[in-house]
């Protein structure tokens, strides 16, 4: 609450200049004025200065940045029979400032206007200085040095030390206005590329109910015929580089490139690709073979699995309502942090163009400046904004309150998560339980199960996801204090800092196994939370060998599902954007990166893909449970019988099945 009531948004979507005021909002003097201009530049330091609004300089809002070389000392001369000059140099004055007849020495003591203005280009809504390099030397708009308007004739290289930083950033600007660029042509073929991924995932699982065996093995040897295309395509690559000038250099030789199509063109690049991709061949065969037993286990319990999603179709969709609930967690999150980093109250200090002036970088206050007696002791001097910030109470726990705000979207992102497991539990439970299926199983068994987890059940999946939020900031603390170390740290502090955090990813691990078996026990028997933990974790203890046999198998063998579904449309999107289809050649987009549009269909595909596959990993994980808890509670007698399909009675070596519960 006091984020919303203290923030203030514009602080991060508008500039602020030297008066505190907003460049380019709305109904303000500066609202055609978008662009934030430093009077002397060569008083900042680096880019991280200019962005953080701390420039010891003059900071005007523009409506555009200059496009020319000009200095005051110039134009003064020239302002009765040049009278265009004078009237484009003083829009980077002051604002009300026209008198050119007023000394040049008081007005760049006063800063009433810049000493001198050099060709710039807005970047994060301000001007900077309009950098190239022309064989080599580092020029702004083709010229090599600049009068200062103080009289000094001076180099490019006196920006150097804004230049290094700026340049890296121009460079990253370059190649984000390119990434952008292909975003805004291919958006289009990106949601196509996705709406496939979709289909086929939404097929592999409807036909997974009849195929499963079929289609799991198909998809295993199609992600190995992947991945052999792969190893070919890098091979030829490779050979067919062989003798090109340049090919033979390293990616150490050529060093950090924007346009990554450089190292396509080298052979280490495609050498280097074919052994990473050999080695996961190998490595997917070897499992293949020394699990081939465990494979048709697991093939058989998803069967079971598919048969039950087949009864309860609208479990596929459930995880657009996580997705839905988690976006809502991100926004809030999202808004709040942006409000407390913004609840700051703007801070004027003095600027001294004296460097012995005592009251130099100290606060002052805009309104009552003018009656003390800091300009007499430094002509000069004025009170301008420097920054945004507080000495109250409030304003020092800033930092507390980023680490709440994180703490309770991180409780709330795993209660989402929570309450989606739960829900998909006790529907599948509802389908093992029922005598006779599907006659038995109860009408909208989701909807049920929600209503069920919501009234009911909202305490325990709080209790647990509140638990898994306490390690996860704990691990955020963590990595933070790594962060703020690195460089003065001792060897013992990093090893100490290093073991801390591998603990508690194996215990955020750990908790989240949990969590997921205590909710499936939670939507069977409407216990607690740590009541079902107990039972859950003790219960696969005595099952600890079907639990290696059939959960993580069956684990592996959906993953392999979503790569062979991403790397599918990967392929798919591949020769698309390359334009190798004949059909669609005319269709594609011309792209600077084709592999932007690329890896954002292969990774959402990905995502695609495990949206629906883990609602079959949670239905083969409730069904698992059920049936262990099937195996103690019962002993397939006609008193006792097993409520366990006949077909999956029969995979897992029970000897018969009572004749009541035969019907699967």
């Amino acid at each position: 609450f006091a984020a919303w009531v203290h923030g203030d948004p514009r602080k991060v979507i508008y500039p602020t200049d030297s008066y505190g005021q907003f460049c380019g909002q709305k109904d303000t003097f500066n609202e055609n004025k978008t662009i934030l201009f430093y009077f002397n530049i060569l008083k900042c330091a680096s880019p991280v200065v200019l962005i953080n609004l701390q420039c010891p300089t003059t900071q005007l809002c523009v409506s555009k940045c200059p496009d020319r070389f000009a200095t005051y000392i110039d134009v003064q001369a020239s302002y009765r029979y040049k009278p265009d000059q004078w009237n484009y140099f003083k829009q980077f004055c002051k604002p009300g400032f026209n008198n050119p007849r007023k000394s040049v020495a008081q007005v760049l003591r006063d800063e009433d206007c810049p000493s001198m203005i050099i060709p710039s280009r807005p970047f994060l809504k301000r001007c900077f200085p309009d950098f190239s390099t022309k064989n080599g030397v580092l020029t702004v708009a083709n010229q090599t040095t600049f009068r200062d308007g103080r009289g000094k004739t001076r180099n490019v290289t006196d920006l150097r030390e804004a230049a290094n930083g700026i340049n890296n950033v121009l460079d990253a600007r370059s190649v984000g206005m390119k990434i952008f660029e292909d975003y805004a042509i291919s958006w289009y073929w990106i949601l196509i590329g996705l709406f496939i991924a979709m289909i086929v995932s939404l097929l592999f699982l409807v036909l997974l109910r009849f195929t499963a065996g079929v289609l799991f093995w198909i998809f295993i040897f199609g992600v190995i015929g992947i991945i052999g295309y792969g190893i070919w395509h890098c091979y030829w690559e490779y050979d067919h580089l062989k003798g090109i000038p340049g090919s033979d250099l390293t990616v150490y030789d050529i060093g950090f490139q924007t346009d990554f199509r450089v190292y396509l063109q080298l052979r280490q690049t495609w050498l280097a690709f074919m052994i990473i991709l050999c080695v996961v061949e190998v490595i997917i065969i070897l499992m293949l073979i020394f699990l081939r037993n465990r494979i048709r286990i697991a093939i058989a319990l998803l069967k079971e699995g598919s048969r039950a999603i087949g009864y309860i179709m609208s479990t596929l969709f459930y995880p657009i309502v996580t997705f839905i609930l988690i976006a809502i967690c991100i926004s809030y999150w999202a808004v709040t942090a942006v409000f407390l980093a913004t609840s700051g109250e703007p801070v004027y200090k003095v600027m001294a163009n004296q460097t012995l002036c005592k009251y130099a970088n100290m606060t002052c206050d805009p309104e009552t400046f003018n009656t003390t007696n800091v300009t007499k002791l430094c002509p000069g001097a004025q009170c301008t904004f420097a920054f945004y910030g507080g000495e109250s109470l409030y304003h020092k726990y800033i930092f507390i309150f980023q680490l709440a705000n994180a703490f309770v979207f991180l409780w709330l992102v795993n209660f989402a998560i929570a309450l989606g497991q739960c829900t998909l539990a006790g529907a599948f439970a509802s389908y093992y339980w029922a005598s006779r299926k599907p006659a038995d199983i109860p009408l909208w068994p989701l909807f049920s199960s929600f209503g069920r987890a919501i009234r009911y059940h909202t305490g325990s999946l709080a209790f647990g996801a509140l638990i898994l939020a306490i390690v996860q900031l704990i691990r955020v603390i963590l990595e933070y204090l790594d962060h703020k170390l690195k460089g003065t740290q001792n060897s013992f502090t990093r090893f100490l800092l290093c073991c801390l955090k591998c603990c508690f990813w194996c215990l955020e691990k750990f908790l989240k196994f949990i969590n997921r078996n205590a909710y499936i026990m939670i939507a069977i028997y409407g216990k607690n939370f740590c009541t079902s933990a107990k039972e859950a974790f003790f219960l696969l203890m005595r099952n600890v060998v079907r639990v290696a046999v059939l959960d993580k198998v069956t684990d592996f063998l959906l993953f392999l599902g979503k790569i062979l579904v991403a790397g599918g449309v990967g392929v798919l999107a591949f020769f698309f954007f390359t334009q190798r289809i004949p059909i669609f050649a005319q269709e594609a987009p011309a792209l600077n990166y084709y592999w932007v549009p690329l890896l954002t269909v292969i990774i959402g595909s990905y995502l695609v893909a495990h949206g629906f596959f883990s609602v079959y990993a949670m239905c083969v994980d409730t069904l698992f449970l059920c049936f262990c808890e099937d195996l103690e509670r019962n002993d397939g007698s006609t008193a006792k019988p097993y409520f366990m399909s006949a077909s999956l009675h029969r995979i897992l070596g029970k000897k018969e099945l009572s004749p009541k519960k035969a019907v699967g």
